[in-house]
């Protein structure tokens, strides 16, 4: 539910009962007699969190908190794809925790989160360990070529990178741990090669989470705001340090330019808009 409010920001969540959360609610394995009480309550019409709670407490009283959990989060999924207050996110780049699946049509799976999966494997025999330390190096060269693709993205040249993926992960090594890991990965290729279809995808989610690091640091530290106003305060400086930091804006020069009501720099949106004219960002999608 946080990922589902943070794709529509500033906005309560709502909830709806159409043909696309029944869809989820199947994908959710919750049991038919459940799915048929839930038809007999209004479709497509937005609900507000209470009143949702209000139906399903009315309704279907008898539905388990786990059950309860998956239906709102389909009916949010459902209503946030219909809604056109904010653009729907046609790919989520992220790690594989299950909280990510089905928010977006797709997924691009980051390469740095799969990586680690290898780094924490600890052979104890020599010829083991030569084995996984070639893989790796095996792996971020992969990675590298990855990386050249999206220079100069072409339906020739992502050919045998998908053969070379299949290569990489389906070949045995002789270190079970390894193959199975392996094997793992090869389940993802989809997601994982999401980039080889649209180039302007980033292979790696770590910037979304370094830009978090700052205020996980800053509550390990102070712990906590002791008001809501100061919650709201602190929030919206760490959103403008990691904002104009991003920009390439000294933050400290931003503050003194507002207080001091010069106006030499421009609104930071306005900003964002520039830079983002000169990112070729959904191109592949309009392609398609």
């Amino acid at each position: 539910m946080t990922v589902i409010k943070g794709l529509q920001p500033g906005r309560e969540l709502k909830f709806i009962l159409n043909p696309l959360t029944f869809s989820l609610i199947g994908d959710f394995k919750i049991p038919t007699k459940w799915q048929n009480a839930l038809q007999l309550l209004p479709q497509g019409t937005v609900l507000s969190d209470a009143q949702l709670n209000h139906l399903l407490n009315k309704y279907v009283p008898k539905l388990g908190e786990q059950q309860v959990t998956r239906i709102r989060e389909a009916a949010a999924i459902a209503f946030y794809h219909q809604q056109t207050d904010c653009p729907v996110v046609q790919t989520l780049c992220c790690d594989d925790a299950p909280q990510f699946k089905l928010i977006t049509a797709e997924r691009a799976l980051c390469w740095v989160h799969e990586g680690r999966h290898y780094k924490k494997l600890s052979p104890v025999f020599a010829c083991h360990q030569v084995i996984l330390g070639q893989f790796i190096e095996d792996f971020w060269d992969y990675y590298r070529e990855l990386l050249a693709y999206k220079d100069a993205p072409s339906p020739e040249a992502a050919q045998p990178l998908k053969a070379k993926f299949r290569l990489l992960f389906e070949t045995p090594s002789g270190y079970e741990l390894l193959d199975e890991r392996k094997q793992l990965t090869a389940t993802k290729a989809f997601e994982l090669l999401r980039v080889l279809e649209h180039p302007e995808l980033p292979l790696h989610n770590n910037p979304a989470e370094l830009a978090t690091r700052t205020m996980v640091q800053r509550r390990n530290i102070s712990y906590a705001t002791q008001t809501i106003e100061g919650t709201r305060a602190w929030d919206t400086f760490m959103s403008l340090v990691a904002t104009t930091r991003q920009l390439g804006i000294s933050f400290f020069d931003y503050v003194r330019d507002r207080i001091s009501q010069l106006g030499v720099i421009r609104s930071l949106s306005t900003i964002i808009r520039s830079k983002f004219s000169l990112h070729p960002l959904g191109l592949s999608w309009q392609l398609d």
